[in-house]
């Protein structure tokens, strides 16, 4: 039976390119000593890496001592094909970096709805660099609820999507974008607007016609809503907002969504030191996704701005 001597760079690691552009510095400078000043690190340590080189390769590269530096003549094979392993690197980087510089094609995100209100605007500041970055991007925004763009992402036909952050769906990624806060609001014409906070104790909040929304929330927010009478449901904040201001319902929303009609007088937060919940707004993608060069840009943009 013939035995078959393993591939030595059956995998080729990034240690092994690190030795071989020290092994092509050592060449190129003529020996150790000399190659000293154009690593930045010391002749014990190039030598060790050498020799790291060689045990890994399994062949003698090169003769040092007294006689001086010299490279053996699987040395110099070795020296040829790593110019040329090194040459494909260096034009691989060059061809992906101008990828990055012109990039195509499209980004479908989808979004929570009323997220533009948001002081930070990290969304829109991401958005505008990527088409910055890719003016022939083609950008399609859906504002739809979030369990829908949890299975947009998850079916494919949405990139990424930012939702407030519930129990995770097994085959998607979160990432945390930022934090809302949301109160609980009455509006002009409603029984409570100009009732004294101190006036309205939990008996007679709790009496109060409420909306619950239908799209998933953490358990702890779930709470706030389950403490109230819930008699209206809706999907997103826009149609929160919708019964709120008709006057028959209280029930919570963003406070940066709600500040306009605050101060426009139509809207008021009711006892805002207590009825109040925090979510947080996370980036969602599908897990194992394929390489995207605008999605990933985006990203990229996205944690850029925090």
């Amino acid at each position: 039976m013939s035995t078959r001597r393993n591939d030595p760079l059956a995998q080729v690691s990034d240690f092994d390119i690190r030795l071989l552009r020290i092994f092509r510095s050592v060449v190129e400078s003529g020996g150790f000593s000399a190659a000293e000043s154009a690593l930045g690190i010391g002749r014990s340590a190039i030598s060790q890496q050498m020799s790291d080189l060689e045990q890994r390769l399994g062949l003698r590269l090169c003769q040092r001592g007294r006689a001086g530096f010299s490279l053996t003549e699987e040395g110099r094979e070795v020296y040829q094909s790593s110019l040329q392993l090194l040459s494909a690197l260096e034009s691989f980087r060059t061809e992906v970096n101008g990828l990055h510089r012109h990039l195509r094609g499209e980004l479908n995100i989808g979004l929570t709805d009323n997220l533009v209100t948001l002081p930070h605007m990290r969304i829109t500041h991401a958005l505008s660099q990527l088409k910055e970055r890719g003016p022939d991007v083609h950008i399609n925004i859906r504002m739809i609820a979030p369990n829908e763009v949890e299975q947009g992402v998850l079916d494919g036909s949405l990139h990424v999507g930012v939702v407030p952050q519930a129990s995770a769906l097994s085959g998607l990624e979160y990432q945390p974008l930022y934090s809302e806060r949301s109160l609980l609001y009455c509006a002009v014409g409603h029984p409570l607007f100009y009732v004294d906070d101190a006036q309205l104790d939990d008996d007679r909040l709790s009496a109060q016609e409420t909306i619950a929304p239908t799209f998933r929330l953490p358990s702890e927010i779930q709470a706030h809503y389950q403490a109230l009478k819930c008699t209206a449901s809706a999907s997103d904040r826009e149609g929160m907002a919708f019964l709120i201001l008709t006057g028959r319902y209280i029930g919570y929303l963003p406070d940066h969504y709600a500040s306009l009609w605050v101060q426009q007088g139509r809207l008021r937060a009711l006892k805002p030191k207590s009825r109040f919940y925090d979510v947080s707004l996370v980036t969602v993608t599908r897990k194992g996704r394929r390489p995207h060069l605008v999605l990933e840009s985006f990203l990229e943009s996205l944690a850029a701005t925090r």
